[in-house]
């Protein structure tokens, strides 16, 4: 009986240890990445991307991850890795590469030319997801070099973080559901545009041609070919202007900045050709000097409500 009793203990021991065991899920291993930016150059702003020239470092313990081949860049149009070394001593796999990365990203150009904008890296191991690796931050030192100029754009900050990216398929395997986690290393840099010299260079000939328009106002009343003509030919030098710059925008379905400012001057020279509509009726009438004293008024007015609304758009969207 006890000998009975004894084989029973053992076998319930034995599989409450067994039991454990298969609950108890493998921890995934720590991979230490960390980088360091020399160069972000041909920023193309029309085709969503920009080239980022860096150091990349990882540090792990099993060297089936191999991240030499198994690096994955998900946003990169195209890797390239013009140096390598590796270090396996001390039972620790230490890579160390020069990537240079054309990479794809979304602009944010409601603001444009007082945008900022925020470039994106991150990376994966193609062959391992977050039950295998897991990352780790090195935030030792910083991550960029401060003296590199970025033509045109100032550096805010960058931050490196790491977390699980979700991909809602299976990749072909038979799980139930379709759901795969990959653990990822990303790297945000938050840039702004030095915007004025910029804007100066894209509205100067907006403002050029709402100014030969607004100068109908002081052109006599008689000379009518003159006032509709130069109104009508400011019309579509703004349009012209505004076609160019949307020739180096990417397509947006928002109402930009660019858009405001086009549209208001093409309003404001449409109410100036609408005042000079009136003055020349006034005119006709024999009314002379109710028309110039309105062409006066109206030139007071259009030219306050333009500059106030034009400053108010563009300090809107160089504090957004």
């Amino acid at each position: 009986m006890n000998k009975l009793l004894a084989k029973i203990l053992i076998t319930f021991t034995a599989l409450f240890v067994t039991g454990i065991t298969y609950a108890q899920k493998p921890k995934p291993d720590t991979v230490t990445a960390g980088l360091y930016i020399t160069s972000i150059h041909d920023i193309n702003f029309k085709d969503k991307e920009y080239t980022a020239d860096m150091w990349l470092w990882l540090r792990y313990k099993k060297k089936e991850f191999d991240f030499i081949k198994n690096l994955e860049v998900p946003q990169a149009k195209t890797v390239t890795k013009s140096f390598t070394t590796v270090d396996s001593s001390n039972n620790k796999i230490f890579i160390l590469m020069k990537l240079q990365c054309v990479m794809k990203d979304s602009w944010a150009i409601n603001n444009f030319p007082f945008d900022s904008q925020k470039l994106r890296f991150s990376i994966e191991n193609s062959q391992f997801d977050s039950k295998a690796i897991i990352f780790k931050i090195d935030n030792r030192g910083q991550h960029f070099d401060p003296r590199f100029t970025l033509n045109g754009w100032a550096i805010d900050s960058i931050s490196l973080t790491s977390g699980i990216k979700k991909y809602e398929t299976a990749f072909g395997d038979s799980i139930v559901p379709p759901h795969t986690e990959y653990s990822n290393f990303k790297a945000v840099l938050r840039i702004h545009r030095d915007a004025m010299g910029l804007f100066w260079k894209m509205f100067l000939g907006m403002y050029v041609a709402f100014l030969i328009a607004y100068m109908c106002f002081y052109i006599h009343a008689d000379s009518i070919d003159s006032r509709f003509g130069l109104s009508v030919g400011a019309l579509f030098a703004v349009i012209g202007n505004k076609y160019i710059i949307d020739n180096t925008l990417p397509e947006s379905t928002t109402f930009t900045l660019v858009d405001t400012l086009h549209g208001l001057t093409l309003l404001f020279i449409l109410a100036t050709i609408i005042c000079n509509t009136f003055s020349l009726r006034l005119i006709k009438t024999n009314k002379l000097k109710e028309g110039r004293r309105f062409d006066f008024i109206s030139a007071q007015v259009v030219l306050v409500a333009y500059l106030v609304l034009n400053g108010w758009f563009i300090y809107t969207a160089s504090r957004g």
